[in-house]
């Protein structure tokens, strides 16, 4: 064992009394829930990173995601053509990729895969896994099960999530509510994940499995940062009750696929719609504080990135080492981090992505923690959609949501964090995930 995985088993207890320190009522604090979350990370981690089955098991599901996504992108090579050919690649007719463009190669996957999802729902394989995933959630840590079934969903899907315990959102309690937003904000969808695997893996080969092993594990994190900050002071409807989730089932295979492409390219549209309003707002926000900024430095002799993404990274930086980042690489991963928390997940894998490219983190560690930490929703505009999303279904919880939202946000950034130091603290270069 490396002192920097030791680094990392000292973070998971750092982010932990860190929760704790803002939770709203310490004395009732679960603590079975919290052990036992613990418990369920530490137990997929060991047999992701240490035993071979479970590296194997990994290598077989990146192998599945990557054959799936060269299926996904069929259609967008005949709408698009070279444009969507992945950079250094030639399709049958000889005509070579001119670069990658996430409009034309990675966003059409999202479409791909929604509609894929949607049929797996149709075809009842997804609730069966949800449920199997549910269930365990709640005889472990002894939570509702509508906060089990939500959690579990949202290792699978996104905001839809909530639908599947649409009957009970009116009912739940405030720890309830923390807990299905945390957990949403936490975790990825399967649908965007192609979107990030495309990204990531000409640098990173073998990132889809560690995508499909980090939203397993963020799902228990979600759990136990959600139950720290805001712990049950009621008694829950569904205290220790497998409950069957709600969803309305198209008529056909047909219908689910078609459903599911539009919900794909409603998602689409959101994710470009967000880049456009969001990018743009940052860089004006850099331009305003970077005037200034440089008058600061100049003044006092100082070399300070003024930039939104400099100063959240400044935040991030103590949180990075605590997870067991390398000081050579840890204020790149704190930028990208940050960043992720106003410019959403998908420029902090792009930033990602070009950090390897260049070759500018100096220790494997470094990428693998930083894909682990950015696995997840938590950012500003997730957030309002995930509120706005659950007030919509439950318009009676709107101001509860409302209330909550913020304390959720937190939840999850620390739930990601600890994803990754718990994923820091079993990292071993010789893994079969580390070839």
């Amino acid at each position: 064992m490396e002192i920097y995985n030791l680094v990392s088993f000292v973070g998971i207890w750092g982010l932990l009394l860190l929760a704790w320190a803002f939770s709203t009522n310490r004395t009732v604090i679960n603590w079975r829930v919290i052990g036992w979350g613990l418990l369920l990370q530490a137990g997929f981690a060991l047999f992701i990173f240490v035993v071979p089955a479970g590296a194997s098991f990994g290598l077989l599901i990146n192998s599945l995601v990557v054959k799936v996504l060269e299926s996904a992108t069929a259609g967008s090579q005949f709408l698009f053509g070279r444009l969507a050919l992945p950079p250094g690649t030639t399709n049958t007719q000889g005509e070579t990729s001119l670069g990658f463009f996430l409009a034309f190669q990675a966003l059409p996957t999202v479409v791909f895969f929604a509609a894929l999802m949607q049929a797996l729902y149709y075809l009842r394989i997804m609730p069966w896994i949800i449920r199997a995933f549910a269930s365990v959630f709640t005889r472990f840590l002894r939570i509702s099960g509508a906060e089990s079934l939500c959690a579990a969903s949202n290792i699978f899907v996104g905001i839809e999530a909530a639908l599947t315990i649409r009957p009970y959102l009116p009912t739940l309690t405030r720890s309830e509510l923390c807990t299905i937003l945390t957990a949403g904000m936490a975790t990825i969808a399967s649908s965007v994940m192609a979107l990030y695997v495309f990204i990531l893996q000409p640098q990173f080969p073998l990132i889809a499995g560690h995508l499909v092993s980090a939203s397993l594990l963020s799902a228990p994190a979600a759990i136990i940062m959600a139950k720290l900050l805001v712990p049950e002071t009621e008694t829950p409807v569904t205290l220790g009750v497998n409950i069957t989730p709600c969803y309305e089932r198209e008529g056909s295979l047909t219908e689910a696929i078609i459903q599911g492409a539009n919900a794909g390219l409603r998602l689409v549209a959101g994710i470009v719609a967000l880049l456009l309003a969001f990018l743009g707002l940052i860089a004006l926000l850099d331009l305003l504080i970077g005037v200034p900024g440089t008058w600061i430095n100049q003044m006092l002799g100082v070399e300070i990135d003024w930039s939104l993404r400099g100063l959240l990274g400044y935040l991030f930086y103590p949180l990075t080492l605590l997870v067991g980042v390398p000081p050579a690489d840890a204020l790149e991963i704190a930028r990208i981090i940050g960043e992720r928390a106003v410019a959403t997940e998908v420029q902090g894998y792009q930033d990602l992505s070009r950090l390897l490219a260049a070759g500018l983190l100096q220790h494997p560690r470094s990428a693998v923690i930083g894909v682990y930490a950015l696995t997840g929703f938590a950012h500003v505009a997730s957030l309002a959609i995930f509120v706005g999303g659950i007030a919509a279904l439950a318009p009676s919880r709107t101001k509860d949501l409302a209330a909550l939202g913020p304390r959720a946000l937190l939840a999850a950034t620390l739930a990601c964090l600890l994803t990754a130091a718990v994923a820091g603290t079993f990292f071993q270069n010789t893994s079969l995930l580390f070839p």
